[in-house]
């Protein structure tokens, strides 16, 4: 479905349901240089069990319009207005990477609709290489090659696939390089108020780290579970592109979590 925020069209992905903002909404936000795809499996299961999904392309994302927004800050305000103009009455926020940090800056704005948060292949901060802002900034193609083949583990390396005719890392490929990536890691990079955010989170949450996450490596997806006193669950022969790796997995650590805490 396609809602206008700020004058713009922005696509929302809802599993293949139609929306109904009186159910409880499961909340899927991609992560950087990537678009509601990442969450194909996960989206549809709860479309298709008692829930909405509201699945953004973030703003200057794939089917969205509008210019890339710079800051985590903004985003989290933007999805915020976003999730109040849709209706949403009972939400559960899912993050993954960048779209994690999104999530936190979104939790204050949300009150008592917001139910539960679940981070995956993420951390309260996300650093990013210099080489790979000024790659991403002069050949998005070639940032997209180098992020993804540290973002992804050794089975998909070497061509493994949990979607029997389809290659994870040609498909990241493709998303990432006509999308946004350089603005998205530099918000990455310059966002500094993950550890504060996730102090004062009160929610039940969830946190699901992959044994092989080179982007957001393991150790400090604990810390962050640490900060929320959140569940965690870890994904092993995994890396950081949990939602479209080992998308089975991923979702059945988000939908044990999510069933668990509905009411």
């Amino acid at each position: 479905m396609n809602i206008v925020v700020d004058g713009e069209n922005i696509f929302v992905a809802t599993g293949g349901c139609v929306f109904d903002p009186k159910k409880p909404t499961v909340v899927f936000i991609h992560g950087s240089g990537l678009d509601h795809r990442s969450w194909a499996l996960q989206a549809r299961w709860f479309a298709f069990h008692g829930f909405s999904v509201f699945a953004p392309d973030l703003p200057g994302h794939s089917l969205s319009e509008g210019k890339p927004l710079k800051t985590i800050e903004e985003m989290g305000k933007w999805l915020g207005k976003t999730l109040k103009l849709a209706g949403c009455e009972s939400i559960h926020l899912v993050g993954h990477s960048q779209g994690f940090l999104v999530a936190l800056e979104t939790v204050s704005s949300l009150g008592a609709k917001l139910k539960t948060l679940t981070a995956v292949a993420t951390a309260a901060s996300i650093p990013v290489n210099e080489a790979l802002v000024d790659a991403a900034k002069k050949t998005p193609i070639d940032a997209a090659d180098m992020l993804l083949k540290w973002g992804f583990g050794s089975q998909s390396q070497s061509g493994s696939s949990a979607v029997p005719g389809m290659q994870p890392i040609g498909i990241g490929r493709q998303i990432m390089a006509n999308n946004p990536l350089a603005e998205d890691l530099i918000a990455c990079t310059e966002y500094k108020n993950g550890i504060n955010c996730a102090k004062n989170i009160k929610i039940p949450s969830n946190v699901i780290l992959a044994t092989e996450d080179k982007n957001t490596p393991l150790r400090f997806g604990l810390e962050l579970a640490e900060l929320l006193n959140a569940e965690t669950t870890t994904i092993s022969n995994a890396g950081h592109m949990l939602p479209i790796e080992s998308p089975k997995d991923t979702l059945d650590a988000i939908k044990s979590f999510i069933l668990k805490n509905s009411s």
